[in-house]
């Protein structure tokens, strides 16, 4: 059944629903701004790996299989505590990525900020490592959603 609200449906597109279901390993997608390939310099792309291993100190969790591709990144990871909140561990991987990341244009890359500038609704401009939105997050909660995800 359709709702009569015009809004329900764009509202409904706009939330991500996370499920942080003790037992469950989660597939995690994320991309940077317009899908710019921003990770595909080793550099760059270090930094995700160290922030990867920062989030999975403070929050607990097992990298079971990653791909770090120019413009997004994908993680297949299985939290060790039974209270877990994905977003929380996303905010701990995206952020210091994100501020080192523009830290460094600033000092050696500043006319590249505008391509990372970012109008919000509210009329404010800021300056965007990461797409807008939660990205993409898979609850798996079988061997075999776990091995096609790693496929």
């Amino acid at each position: 059944m359709q709702s009569s609200s015009p809004n329900r449906a764009i509202l409904h597109r706009k939330t991500c629903r996370r499920f942080d279901d003790p037992g469950h390993a989660h597939s995690l997608t994320f991309s940077c701004f317009h899908r710019l390939p921003l990770l595909k310099i080793d550099r760059t792309r270090q930094w995700t790996i160290e922030a990867v291993e920062f989030a999975r100190g403070k929050h607990g969790f097992h990298l079971w299989a990653y791909v770090i591709m120019p413009e997004h990144v994908h993680l297949l990871i299985y939290p060790q505590t039974p209270e877990y909140r994905i977003r929380s561990i996303l905010t701990s991987l995206k952020q210091p990525l994100a501020k080192r990341a523009i830290n460094y244009m600033r000092m050696y890359e500043p006319s590249f900020l505008e391509r990372l500038s970012d109008r919000q609704p509210n009329g404010r401009t800021s300056i965007r490592f990461w797409q807008r939105g939660g990205g993409y997050d898979r609850n798996l909660w079988s061997q075999r959603l776990v091995w096609e995800t790693i496929d």
